[in-house]
């Protein structure tokens, strides 16, 4: 009888030990979900190396590497940010006259898979036109890339003195329903970063 009786409290403390130990455990941060691959997955590009010219007013260009960390291209086709009225995805093209020009990209910009894309001065970037306010150095500029899938990305480029990426534009200065009327034009600008 007495075997029985221990029996009956071992089980009973026990049952309290572990409803007590769940007590404590309640508010506890759960680490499952912070394994949980869905919980961390990666982002499908990163963009790192930011930068964007320094002026007071007009436009200013912004450069850095997109990264696209999947199994498939990505194409970004389209940005936007609060810095700017507009803002367009830019290529340099060669001119009939053998000068350098900037137009839009037809087409977006295509990342490739597990590759990366440059933004550099005197060949892709995003051109940000009609700026809200002066952009000065140390400024930082959100912007958001809209990608052809629907989805999007954000990143923030610090602005910088630099003295080359002058730009001049052919064709009207005001942008006409999102777009410039033309291209723009100048001096290729040289393949430098800015003074830090």
């Amino acid at each position: 009888m007495s075997k029985k009786l221990t029996y009956v409290t071992l089980s009973v403390l026990t049952a309290a030990s572990l409803a007590l130990s769940g007590c404590g455990q309640e508010n506890a941060p759960s680490t499952t979900a912070a394994s949980s691959p869905s919980a961390s997955a990666p982002a499908a590009l990163t963009v790192s190396e930011t930068w964007a010219k320094a002026l007071e007013s007009g436009m200013t260009p912004v450069f850095g590497t997109i990264e696209n960390t999947t199994e498939k291209e990505i194409t970004v086709s389209g940005a936007s940010t609060a810095a700017a009225k507009v803002a367009e995805l830019h290529e340099t093209v060669s001119g009939s006259d053998g000068s350098m020009k900037m137009q839009p990209k037809e087409g977006g910009f295509v990342i490739p898979a597990k590759g990366t894309f440059k933004l550099e001065p005197g060949a892709n970037h995003i051109m940000l036109m009609d700026l809200t306010q002066p952009v000065k150095p140390g400024d930082d500029i959100t912007v958001e890339l809209q990608l052809a899938d629907g989805g999007t990305t954000t990143f923030t480029a610090q602005v910088k003195d630099f003295a080359g990426a002058n730009e001049e534009y052919s064709g009207t200065t005001e942008p006409e329903q999102g777009s410039m009327d033309g291209t723009h034009s100048g001096m290729v600008m040289p393949s430098t970063t800015p003074s830090k």
